[in-house]
């Protein structure tokens, strides 16, 4: 067994903002899709499952210097795609030499959920996986289609309800501004009413900012694409807002890049953060500057 000499990261460390206090563990490099447009995270990374080894000696690591975080998150964009009897292994090694971690969480795509049984789904809950972040974007199949996201509105929906009779707790996020000015009121409309239909426990509205590296920032530039003003995320918020109906979870767009914060227990919050929003559009609640804000 090799010295323990520090966690074996590679590249950008990215993770849910919930998940900033969690042990981060790095069981894959890159996306296994990382073809979406908006999206210049992975670029430099051809997607690995990383070998059994790597995993351990980081696993041993957190188990001698971690112990006060009682969450772990598995990176990187897509750590559900491990072949099931991998995954298990890694909750299991998780378990044995972390057992003060109460939940595990990890990155998932409608494609590697779907190559996951129902009875897959049960087992990997009840070997510790708490929780699923669904990256969904839009419940507009027109938009889902122009930023390559690979999948329809109603296998989204399908795949999250899956999720969540397993038993792990889904937290999905979607984009402000990623239809354009032209697409903006539709994918909000269609975005609220697929959150309505898949239900889950925790949503994260962020608002698209365009990366250098990316499709998106040439469909930009080439005048393919124009971003949502100010008022018109704001607008875009509401409708999307107006058309989710959650049975009891959270909706959130306080990320970095949105102007207006908001953080809403639905339904008992409903009419609440609609005239938040009704405010900041007659210019009585103030806004993030532009300065602050970022990914």
């Amino acid at each position: 067994m090799r010295e323990l000499e520090g966690m074996h990261y590679e590249g950008p460390i990215i993770r849910p903002p919930s998940e900033a206090f969690s042990i981060l563990l790095q069981v894959t490099l890159g996306c296994s899709h990382n073809k979406c447009t908006f999206c210049g995270t992975y670029k430099d990374k051809r997607f690995t499952i990383k070998d059994d080894d790597t995993i351990l000696a980081d696993i041993l690591f957190a188990a001698k210097y971690m112990r006060s975080q009682h969450r772990l998150f598995l990176m990187d964009g897509d750590a559900l795609i491990i072949p099931q009897r991998k995954l298990v292994w890694i909750l299991d090694t998780i378990e044995e030499n972390l057992p003060w971690v109460r939940r595990v969480g990890a990155y998932a795509n409608a494609k590697s959920i779907k190559l996951k049984s129902d009875e897959e789904l049960i087992q990997l809950k009840e070997n510790g996986l708490g929780i699923i972040y669904l990256g969904v974007e839009s419940g507009d199949d027109e938009t889902l289609q122009k930023v390559c996201k690979g999948t329809r509105a109603e296998n989204l929906i399908r795949q999250g309800r899956r999720v969540k009779r397993a038993g792990i707790k889904l937290s999905v996020t979607v984009l402000l501004g990623i239809a354009g000015r032209s697409g903006s009121l539709k994918h909000a409309k269609a975005t609220g009413e697929l959150l309505t239909a898949m239900d889950p426990n925790f949503v994260g509205a962020l608002t698209v900012m365009i990366l250098p590296n990316t499709p998106l920032d040439e469909e930009l530039r080439a005048g393919r694409f124009e971003l949502p003003d100010t008022r018109e995320l704001l607008l875009e918020l509401r409708e999307m807002f107006e058309h989710t109906h959650l049975s009891g979870g959270l909706f959130f767009s306080n990320h970095a890049s949105n102007y207006l914060p908001v953080k809403a227990r639905l339904p008992k919050d409903r009419e609440k953060t609609l005239e938040l929003i009704d405010g900041a559009l007659r210019g009585e609640v103030a806004l993030k500057p532009e300065w602050m804000r970022g990914l």
